[in-house]
């Protein structure tokens, strides 16, 4: 993984079918050429046609430090194949290649060209050992500020499971809704060991418009001891990702965002979608009733449960 500081190289190779680790390695990378002035250029393989790589990498008399971001290699024409081939002979040392591959056999062939360079790789590969992903939690708390005890990160592990973007969803939610070390009573407060249907699961439901399959998110969520407090959360959290996104550029790419908005590429990516059917006054109204809701399963309502289920049906009705 690259740390902060340590950027240098003129080829990163990406190299892994996990996109978390993807897009966690990407917010740096974007997050360090921006702080270097770098004029950045992103081309998706799938899209590209002959002359876009060359002319990519060809001389500019405008920016000293450039950036070319190639997604999906996997995915690029063989013609298109023999550019990059034709660049590695000869490399400008003004530029950074930043080469996404999903790994597997497609794409093989350019892939070894490419690691005859010694690119920096960056392994993305699925975690499979418990460690792994215990790891992936101690660096995810790191990028956010926040220390963990060892036995808070195995219990969120456990809790959560190995879906690396559930797990950064809930660093996520819990570094923003506590405060001092985190440790295992705050995992336990959040996630009470059991997480048959989460917070996410009714954020999901809620912010999709389905009433019925939120309700019975949020019942079940109840009963296999999910705190409702983590419920309201989860809800705030993603009508947060609405009101940010909803203000950012369109044409920017999620990862390019990511470090201004404070927000995973997957995230944003996930906003975008859901904010097709959602106005402003629409957020308006779900903000301020969450709002109510949070109040209310923090003591200000005698059946907490009734005013958390209220909300969640004005929420979902204020979708357009």
């Amino acid at each position: 993984m690259v740390e902060e500081g340590e950027i240098g190289m003129s080829i990163y190779l990406l190299l892994g079918s996990e996109s978390a680790l993807a897009d966690r390695a990407m917010t740096k990378l974007m997050a360090q050429f921006k702080e270097d002035g770098a004029e950045i250029t992103t081309i998706f393989s799938a899209e590209a046609i002959i002359g876009d790589i060359a002319d990519a990498l060809s001389p500019s008399l405008f920016s000293e430090k450039r950036v070319l971001i190639v997604r999906d290699l996997q995915d690029l024409l063989m013609e298109v194949q023999d550019e990059v081939t034709r660049y590695l002979d000869d490399m400008d040392p003004t530029i950074t290649l930043v080469l996404i591959h999903k790994g597997g056999v497609k794409g093989k062939a350019l892939l070894d060209k490419i690691k005859k360079v010694k690119p920096e790789i960056i392994a993305c590969e699925p975690l499979k050992k418990e460690s792994e992903k215990q790891d992936f939690v101690k660096n995810m708390m790191l990028d956010l500020g926040r220390k963990i005890t060892p036995g808070a990160v195995a219990a969120l592990v456990g809790a959560v499971g190995s879906e690396l973007r559930e797990l950064s969803a809930a660093c996520s939610q819990i570094a923003s809704d506590t405060s001092g070390v985190i440790d295992e009573s705050m995992i336990d407060k959040y996630h009470q060991g059991r997480m048959e249907t989460t917070g996410f699961d009714v954020a999901d439901a809620t912010l999709d418009g389905d009433i019925s399959k939120a309700l019975l998110a949020l019942r079940s969520a109840i009963a296999t001891g999910t705190d409702p407090v983590m419920v309201t959360s989860a809800i705030a959290s993603a009508l947060r990702g609405l009101a940010k996104v909803s203000g950012a550029n369109r044409g920017s790419k999620s990862f390019e965002l990511a470090g201004t908005l404070g927000m995973a590429p997957w995230q944003i990516d996930k906003a975008r979608r859901q904010l097709s059917s959602w106005t402003p006054r629409g957020i308006s109204t779900a903000v301020a009733a969450i709002a109510q809701a949070d109040a209310a399963v923090k003591g200000a309502a005698v059946d907490p449960i009734y005013a958390l289920e209220r909300a969640v049906s004005e929420i979902a009705r204020a979708r357009s």
